[in-house]
């Protein structure tokens, strides 16, 4: 505050806050309390290397707010979000960094019940989930707002080691009033700034294209949030899409995106992304995607189609069988080579 005649220093300057969101804030971005966690957590390099069913079960509890790497149709760990609707958990919290079949799988057990949404429900060009719509409108889902931008620089505070960020994204929106940013006043520049708070996960889950049996984990391509992601969250599930030798790591350490120490458990997945888009690997199953989309039309339709391929499989194998098998998955990993290919010569 400033009086008659005089102008403060910029020392002297008193930050003011207002909070400007009206969502609920369903993590604790005490960077303090997160460090008393991750201080307990075991460096130790041992292998981890579990089954997804594993993994699950000894990780995710009811209750846990969890975060799904990888961006919309791509990248995501599909394998264990199966597993998460298999073994019932519910009552979970669910970072909605445009989350599409994510999200869609999550809603149709019923497993979240608060999200920070980014961007949710929809498909992105092939559609609306009906039964993601259906989780939110009946009310059984409590919602916060952010950006795409704001969700990731969540992380990345939280990656930092500090409570919040400065941002300017979503200021006088109605994304921003449905969120729970705290309006801030540079104390440099006097300038406005939304304050998004850190964001710690329980659990965060991100699916790689290579990892050691330590966790030490190679990811080709864009990245998304997932560096930041990795470094947030307090336990860490790995699926890759082959485990390779450490001596591999070892000779190539400037591919290493997440380091072995931040790992909980490794999971080989070949095709774990499936129906998603695995970039250099294989394309997202277009024909599937539609299929989900097109028994969710009919409830009892849709109670027949998960018994088929999520509650009447024991594992992701059996689903990848289901849903066409080798051949199938050959024919997608062709399309992916085909669709780079063009990318080259255009």
């Amino acid at each position: 505050m400033s009086r008659v005649g005089y102008e403060p220093s910029y020392q002297e300057k008193t930050v003011t806050y207002r909070r400007v969101g009206e969502g609920e804030l369903f993590t604790d971005p005490d960077v303090d309390r997160a460090r008393e966690y991750f201080r307990s957590k075991s460096r130790a390099m041992v292998p981890k290397v579990m089954t997804v069913k594993e993994a699950v079960s000894r990780f995710i509890a009811d209750g846990d707010y969890i975060a799904v790497g990888g961006f919309g149709g791509t990248r995501i760990p599909t394998a264990v979000l199966h597993e998460i609707v298999r073994q019932g958990r519910k009552n979970l919290g669910l970072s909605g960094h445009t989350a599409t079949h994510d999200c869609q799988i999550l809603a149709a057990g019923g497993c979240f019940d608060r999200c920070d949404v980014a961007y949710v429900v929809g498909l992105e060009a092939r559609g609306l989930s009906r039964v993601a719509r259906r989780r939110f409108e009946k009310g059984g889902v409590k919602v916060t707002e952010w950006s795409n931008a704001a969700l990731a620089w969540r992380y990345k505070a939280a990656a930092m080691g500090v409570s919040f960020l400065p941002v300017r994204t979503m200021l006088g929106t109605g994304t921003g009033a449905a969120s729970a940013g705290v309006l801030m006043e540079c104390p440099f520049t006097g300038k406005v700034f939304l304050a998004v708070p850190a964001l710690y996960p329980d659990v965060a889950i991100i699916h790689v294209h290579r990892a050691d049996v330590y966790g030490n984990s190679q990811i080709d391509g864009i990245l998304i949030a997932d560096w930041d992601l990795a470094r947030a969250a307090r336990r860490l599930i790995i699926t890759t899409e082959r485990i390779i030798p450490h001596e591999d790591i070892r000779d190539e350490p400037g591919r290493t995106v997440i380091p072995y120490f931040l790992v909980d458990a490794v999971c080989e997945v070949p095709y774990g992304s499936y129906p998603a888009n695995m970039p250099y690997e294989y394309y997202s199953d277009e024909r599937h995607l539609r299929e989900w989309l097109e028994a969710e039309e009919d409830e009892e339709r849709f109670r027949a189609f998960l018994d088929r391929y999520i509650y009447g499989v024991t594992d992701f194998m059996e689903y990848l069988e289901r849903c066409g098998g080798i051949e199938r998955l050959r024919q997608l990993r062709a399309e992916e080579f085909c669709l780079r290919d063009e990318r080259r010569d255009s």
